[in-house]
């Protein structure tokens, strides 16, 4: 045990507290703090070990296998939480939650079977992009939720990333914010919630790239191998008879 495998733990001990907090009132009637305040910055502080473990390992030279095998049971662990946290809360789809937890679970199990096979498929940037937009999108959609719910009528629709139009709450917000009137806290968690809705559709497009960029890699990786072992197969002697 290291600090950063530490970190790691604490991370996924991290999960159950911020389920908790967001789906119950028990902010608001132990601490006195909103719920969407508190679920946001635990939710930040465990993004925020994701970051420290892996830079504090490098730095320190204290990459382990256990770390390597938490660090992303951890990281799929807290962002599935969180985004099943915002189905429950009619913050997020759940068509646009399970293609993002789908592609978790598909990538998880293609590397288990690379590396069954000596095949290592390390992260791509693609899938380290793909990370920092979930915590931004979260971060947006549970700091926007003031009311435990979404700030405007119209939820289920393809608002906002396509018909902006479509919502009063949010041309009255953008009137506000370029100077047709005092901008107020009701118009502050619209836009806050617009810009999560639509950097959802930044992560649903991401995930699918980047597990498009795994399974390639996984394919040329194993045509790679294939044929190193076919070079280094000895040749059969040929049999010839009198």
């Amino acid at each position: 045990m290291n600090l950063p495998n530490f970190l790691t733990l604490l991370r996924i001990f991290i999960v159950p507290l911020l389920v908790v907090v967001l789906l119950t009132p028990l902010s608001e009637n132990w601490f006195g703090v909103p719920r969407h305040l508190l679920g946001v910055a635990i939710f930040l502080g465990a993004a925020l070990t994701d970051y420290l473990d892996g830079k504090i390992a490098r730095s320190r030279d204290q990459v382990t296998r256990l770390g390597q095998l938490l660090d992303p049971i951890a990281d799929k662990l807290l962002i599935s939480a969180a985004l099943i946290s915002l189905v429950e809360n009619q913050l997020a789809p759940a068509w646009a939650v399970v293609i993002i937890i789908g592609r978790e679970f598909a990538v998880t199990g293609l590397r288990s079977i690379a590396a069954a096979d000596g095949v290592i498929i390390s992260a791509s940037k693609m899938g380290k992009f793909k990370m920092l937009t979930q915590v931004v999108t979260v971060a947006l959609l549970i700091v926007a939720s003031v009311a435990g719910k979404p700030p405007v009528a119209n939820f289920g629709h393809p608002f906002p990333a396509i018909q902006f139009w479509t919502v009063p709450e949010l041309r009255g917000a953008w009137h506000h914010l370029f100077g047709a009137g005092p901008l107020s806290s009701s118009d502050i968690e619209v836009l806050l919630y617009t810009a999560g809705r639509a950097m959802l559709w930044l992560v649903v497009v991401s995930s699918c790239w980047s597990m498009y960029s795994y399974f390639r890699s996984f394919y040329h990786s194993v045509l790679a191998m294939n044929a190193q072992r076919r070079e280094a197969k000895p040749p059969t002697a040929a049999t010839v008879s009198d």
